[in-house]
């Protein structure tokens, strides 16, 4: 009987979106281009220093010791599958998603099982056709170490995970423009098979609340962005001020946009708070600077602030719905 032990590793799970219709389409010559497919991203894989652990159907789980390493196995599998995808029709392209996860799991012979094995493939469901998703452990280990770019998603549901995973859209291609939006439906918790079916679309109705997730990830430039040269700026703005000062702190303005672009990159890429109620506190608290800096005796930002506060509300309820729900 295999020995039984837990270990440390970083897994990686894809599959074939659409794989049903292909099959329907062409059984051959699917079958044919996923085994080609499939060696390919074996190769990579192998070349990366992991291995693939199991194949079934459409799918392929595999691991790597090296976290940074798997996330650069998935970038060139998705780059050379798309330029395979290049010489096909787009209705007869094989589009494969991926996800990958640091997790314990419980090795048994050449088998890994586990909950860090299920995040990965939970992780890889939510994935754009031709895209990655990673769990917020991969991507502490990695933001750095990469070049490729992220875009956070939120907390998903996950299976006897109360919190949810944190997770990131590796930005390589059209798919960063997907991802967002299948997070958004995943977060009204719509079923994996409702997700397949509408994954190039957003979800019907969604736009009210997770709507607001997309918005954070549409700040990424700012958050990214080095906030040295305008801190410079604005203690230059205040030096001016405060060398001709008149009785009016003008520099006060420049100073609350400032703070306002911070906060929102912040908000963005927290893991305290749900980020889409971060994005909300950060505008109430804007516009409650706005109302004390040209305060006349009327504190009118209480109108706007509940109406965020409305908006936060049903962010909560709606990403805190039953795991009961959820596939």
């Amino acid at each position: 009987m295999s020995a039984t032990r837990r270990k440390l590793t970083t897994i990686f799970s894809a599959d074939v979106q659409g794989y049903t219709r292909l099959m329907e389409a062409d059984e051959e010559g699917t079958l044919a281009t996923l085994k080609d497919y499939r060696d390919a991203m074996g190769r990579l894989i192998d070349a990366h220093g992991g291995r693939v652990v199991n194949t079934w159907g459409d799918g392929l789980i595999g691991e790597f010791p090296s976290v940074v390493e798997a996330v650069r196995a998935a970038v060139d599998v998705q780059s050379e599958l798309a330029q395979r995808n290049e010489s096909r029709a787009s209705e007869a392209r094989m589009l494969f998603r991926i996800g990958i996860n640091l997790g314990d799991v419980i090795a048994e012979g050449d088998d890994i099982y586990g909950d860090g094995v299920n995040i990965a493939a939970r992780l890889q469901t939510s994935a754009a056709p031709g895209g990655i998703v990673i769990s917020s452990t991969v991507y502490d280990q990695v933001r750095n170490k990469v070049a490729v770019g992220f875009d956070f998603l939120g907390a998903l549901a996950v299976k006897n995970i109360d919190e949810g995973v944190p997770s990131y859209a590796v930005r390589i291609g059209a798919a960063e423009v997907e991802a967002p939006a299948v997070a958004a439906a995943q977060h009204f918790g719509r079923n994996a098979e409702q997700e397949t079916a509408a994954r190039p679309k957003p979800a019907p109705g969604a736009s009210a609340v997770p709507g607001l997730g997309v918005f954070a990830s549409v700040l990424k430039p700012v958050a990214d962005r080095k906030f040295g040269i305008l801190t410079v700026v604005m203690l230059g703005l205040i030096a001016i001020n405060l060398l001709t000062f008149e009785g009016t702190f003008w520099a006060a303005w420049p100073l609350l946009a400032y703070a306002v672009l911070k906060g929102l990159g912040w908000a963005r890429t927290n893991r305290r708070f749900d980020p889409s109620i971060a994005v909300l506190g950060v505008i109430g608290l804007g516009i409650v600077g706005i109302n004390l800096l040209s305060f006349h005796g009327e504190f009118w930002a209480v109108w706007p602030l509940l109406a965020l506060a409305f908006a936060a509300g049903l962010r909560w309820v709606m990403r805190s719905r039953p795991e009961s729900r959820q596939p």
